[in-house]
């Protein structure tokens, strides 16, 4: 697989370059000194310190209307695709977004195949196909289903809830965990979740481009601990030094109602929230940890990855 080693002047393709994930495997990369171009719809709205790299490019365009594809794919040798829709302002326009995804997808195989591009590096989210998976962990698993037909090589990294600034379940996490000294919470409260430190999805991320291996692989990554979301509420108060919270588990709680009550407490809009507190109804445990076979890291414990993400949101 020598022919998939990225060689110094190769130029690497990031869809999604401006958004949580996104902005700081750019930060990572750039770093590495690997070559970039991102694909963005608004490039106002990009940083000065990355408009102003000479070894980044820009291409103004849209993946899920097609536009610009052509020209961001052209002469590249691997791609990042973290392009996820979240649903709107509202969760009666949330059922959008698994279309929309959907067609980011096929767009970009289609281009990309026509293209050459080697590999393509996808993260999505964890979770088992078949009745009873949300909406949102399936639209995931139909984006790598996409990714990994086409004639390039596809390496899809699965991921449980990611804990960083900015990132919408860790500030869902914050927000209801340092507002509500009580709260009563649906069943979901105690699902099985398998959380990780954004530094090491990022580890993960860019060790996949150096090593060829893992082209055509799926793994799953996560953190050291398997926790319940009620078990998580009760490990940020201890890692910021607050008093631990009083839950209640109410069954009867729908997911409607829990995004409207996450709405109101959270700054994050019922249209994202619904997905979210859908997905909190599977488990989403890794089944494997093939990735250390690959990519040997420490992994980030949750009250660290805490206090990392309270750290950065702080300066």
């Amino acid at each position: 697989m020598n022919n998939l080693a990225l060689k110094p002047n190769d130029r690497v393709l990031i869809l999604g370059g401006t958004g949580f994930i996104g902005k700081r495997l750019v930060s990572e990369l750039t770093k590495r000194n690997i070559r970039l171009r991102l694909l963005v719809r608004n490039p106002s709205a990009i940083p000065a310190a990355i408009l102003k790299n000479k070894d980044i490019e820009i291409v103004k365009g849209d993946i899920v209307k097609g536009e610009g594809l052509e020209e961001a794919v052209s002469g590249i040798h691997t791609a990042y695709y973290l392009v996820h829709s979240m649903g709107g302002k509202s969760m009666f326009k949330n059922t959008e977004f698994a279309r929309m995804d959907k067609n980011a997808a096929k767009n970009f195989i289609k281009s990309a195949d026509e293209a050459g591009i080697k590999r393509v590096i996808y993260l999505g989210g964890l979770g088992e196909a078949g009745k009873g998976l949300s909406e949102h962990l399936r639209s995931r698993e139909e984006v790598a289903q996409i990714l990994s037909s086409g004639k390039l090589k596809a390496t899809v990294l699965r991921a449980a809830i990611i804990i960083g600034a900015g990132g919408a379940s860790f500030v869902m996490l914050k927000y209801l965990v340092e507002r509500l000294p009580v709260m009563i919470c649906p069943k979901w409260i105690d699902t099985k979740i398998q959380p990780i430190a954004v530094k090491d999805v990022l580890a993960y991320l860019t060790g996949c481009l150096f090593n060829t291996d893992t082209a055509g692989e799926k793994f799953d990554i996560g953190g050291p601990e398997v926790l319940t979301y009620r078990e998580m509420m009760q490990q940020y108060t201890e890692a910021v030094g607050i008093r631990r919270r009083i839950i209640f588990r109410a069954p009867v709680l729908s997911p409607h109602l829990a995004a409207y009550w996450v709405d109101l407490v959270t700054p994050i809009p019922s249209g994202i929230a619904h997905p979210l507190i859908e997905g909190l109804k599977n488990e989403v445990v890794c089944l494997d940890d093939r990735i250390t076979e690959y990519i040997p890291i420490e992994k980030t414990s949750f009250k660290t990855a805490v206090k990392l993400a309270v750290s950065e949101k702080m300066k």
